[in-house]
């Protein structure tokens, strides 16, 4: 924000009531404000408030796919002589993809991304006494981060893969989230979010503010743009094969998760912190 051209009116405020056409855009604010524009670009995320106003669906291809934690540790730097930390989880028992540990100023965050369900035991457990259990489901981890001690809340969020309907609307775009959730143990959330304004800003909104306008017309390009479409596909084909990959103990299925084991040992090599 602080990289924003003066010319740019940044603005804070709830929206209140929208109205679209193929002409302009208007947002009544909760506090009186209004907001008119030629185009709407909706980048809300998961939130869907904004979505149901303008009468866009949401099509769920994968419900609770995953779930994940985020929380703090509280150690020392000295503790930890890692720019990063991932801890891959090997066993399909233990349902988890990874826990990724990261310096912010003074602190670790930590994530743990998961295929477990919300009444999985494990979950409660987890959440009354994290680092009990992150120990005992991660063997030898305290070797790799030193003695920590898991503080504040542990955040929880519960992920469905969903894709937007009806979205060819006059005046309005959907990028990001607010159009195809990721799956956060994928990791695809940013490319993909980078990929929809890439092709947005620097293809689409140029040619459509250069004739009158903002048509469905206009709107149903950007949606069928095919480096934008292959970028979903590859998002939505990488989060199923990552909870396949994981949890699925299918023959097949455990074939593929010891060829990929293997290859992530021998590429990690002798820098691999084993339990």
């Amino acid at each position: 924000r602080e990289g924003l051209p003066p010319e740019v009116n940044f603005m804070v405020g709830r929206v209140g009531d929208i109205e679209t056409s193929a002409e302009l855009q208007h947002l009544a604010l909760a506090d009186g404000r209004r907001v008119t524009a030629r185009l709407l670009v909706v980048a809300t995320g998961l939130g869907d408030v904004i979505r149901r106003q303008l009468g866009i669906e949401k099509r769920v291809v994968s419900a609770a796919h995953s779930l994940s934690f985020g929380f703090d540790f509280k150690g020392t730097r000295a503790d930890f002589p890692f720019p990063s930390l991932v801890w891959y989880i090997d066993r399909p028992a233990d349902q988890g993809a990874y826990l990724s540990v990261f310096p912010i100023k003074d602190r670790l965050r930590a994530n743990l991304f998961t295929y477990r369900r919300m009444a999985d035991p494990w979950v409660k457990a987890f959440r009354q006494a994290p680092k009990e259990t992150l120990t005992a489901t991660l063997p030898g981890l305290a070797r790799a981060v030193g003695d920590f001690e898991v503080v504040g809340r542990v955040q929880m969020w519960l992920m469905d893969l969903s894709v937007a309907r009806h979205v060819e609307q006059a005046g309005v775009v959907l990028i990001g989230d607010a159009y195809q959730t990721s799956s956060p143990a994928a990791g695809t959330g940013v490319s993909r979010l980078l990929t929809d304004i890439e092709q947005l800003c620097g293809t689409y909104v140029p040619a459509w503010f250069a004739t009158p306008g903002m048509g469905a017309d206009k709107i149903a390009a950007f949606y069928g743009d095919a480096d934008k479409r292959a970028m979903d596909a590859h998002a939505l084909a990488l989060a199923r094969y990552r909870r396949s990959l994981t949890v699925d103990v299918s023959p097949a299925w455990q074939v593929r998760r010891q060829i990929a084991y293997a290859r992530r040992h021998l590429i990690n090599g002798l820098d691999r912190v084993s339990p």
